[in-house]
This record gives C-alpha cells, sequence and structure tokens, in this order.
C-alpha cells in the first residue's frame, strides 16, 4: 500500500503548493483562492492488503481496537467463514476446500461500519469497494440495503448476519434504505465550466 499512499499525499501535496482546491472542486487549478481549502490525505480507514496465497485485506479498526475506542458493550461483530463458490465445481470434500473468512465490525447504535476484515481469494478487489463504503459512513443497514451479486464472494458481506435486525440508520447523503430513489447531482457539469 505505499505507492498508492504516496501518490495521494504527492497530489494532495502539490495541490496545496501548487494549485488550489475548493470545498466543492470548482477552483482545482484555477489559481484563485477564493473558498479554498488545503487538501490532505486521510490516513484513517485505508484498505490495506497483504498479496499472499490467499490475500489478507483490511480496511478499519481491528476488533481489538474497536473495543478499546467505543468500548465493549458498543460494538457488533458479524463473522462468516465459508467455502469460496469458485470451488464448488471441484470433485473435493467440502471441509477440504480453501476457505474464506470474513469479519465486519460495527460500533454505536447505528451500526456504523467500522472495520472489515477478509482472508480469501478476491480480498483485494472487495476492500477496494467497500473502502470506499466506509469513507463515506456506511452503517449495517447500508450493506443490508445492497442486492448482492450471486454468486460471488463480496456478497456475504451485504448478507451476512439476521437480515433486517439492523437500524434502519443509513450514514448516506442520500439514504439507500427503503427502496428510496438513489442520488441526483445538483447541477450540470457543464454549467459550473
Amino acid at each position: 500500500e505505499l505507492t498508492p499512499m504516496a501518490i495521494a499525499a504527492g497530489r494532495r501535496l502539490a495541490d496545496r503548493l501548487y494549485g488550489s482546491s475548493s470545498i466543492d472542486g470548482n477552483l482545482r487549478g484555477s489559481g484563485e483562492t477564493a473558498n479554498t481549502v488545503a487538501t490532505k490525505v486521510s490516513y484513517e480507514t485505508v484498505p490495506t492488503v497483504v498479496f499472499s496465497h490467499p490475500p489478507i485485506g483490511t480496511c478499519g479498526l481491528s476488533e481489538p481496537e474497536a473495543i478499546a475506542k467505543y468500548g465493549q458493550d458498543n460494538i457488533k461483530i458479524y463473522k462468516s467463514t465459508f467455502a469460496n463458490m469458485l470451488y464448488g465445481i471441484f470433485d473435493v470434500e467440502a471441509d477440504d476446500k480453501p476457505k474464506t473468512m470474513m469479519k465486519l465490525i460495527t460500533a454505536g447504535s447505528e451500526e456504523l461500519v467500522v472495520g472489515i476484515h477478509i482472508l480469501g481469494m478476491g480480498a483485494d478487489e472487495m476492500l477496494q469497494g467497500f473502502g470506499v463504503a466506509m469513507k463515506m459512513g456506511a452503517t449495517k443497514a447500508d450493506l443490508d440495503s445492497c442486492i448482492a451479486i450471486h454468486p460471488t464472494a463480496a456478497e456475504e458481506l451485504v448478507t451476512m448476519g439476521a437480515w433486517g435486525l439492523s437500524p434502519q440508520v443509513s450514514g448516506a447523503k442520500v439514504s439507500p434504505l427503503n427502496g428510496a430513489k438513489g442520488p441526483e447531482p445538483t447541477t450540470s457539469m457543464n454549467s459550473k465550466m
């Protein structure tokens, strides 16, 4: 994860030194300083993967870190261990098939997702997308509201635990819960140029 983090930090440094970035991105590179903010890279919830066989990936807090930060009574842990469906066609006993393990850590009454940990094939690809969701404040209910893609290992993260029992609280700017319409852009990109 060194190269992507170095690139992200370098881009933010270049913005601060040689360009400007506004809160809404409209003044980027224009040299204007009104309504600008210094851009800095966030070192929180950075998806990280060890490219072993199978790969191991993590994003956010570990279970001990979550307990230390929020307290045992304020976190909820969801776990799953299964044979990846890729191995379904092989004539091997189920117990002998490579396993995928997943852990989802939530905190607070709204069950904010504060940690996702995956050991198994595709952990690297899955964490890239779930890392975005975590940066945007995803809750367990947000994951539950996502329709699973079948057959994939990633579907386990959006079907984990008893469905629908999480508090129906969304971390999204526009809530996807209860069949709500998705977000729409506020203005056209051409009108800002």
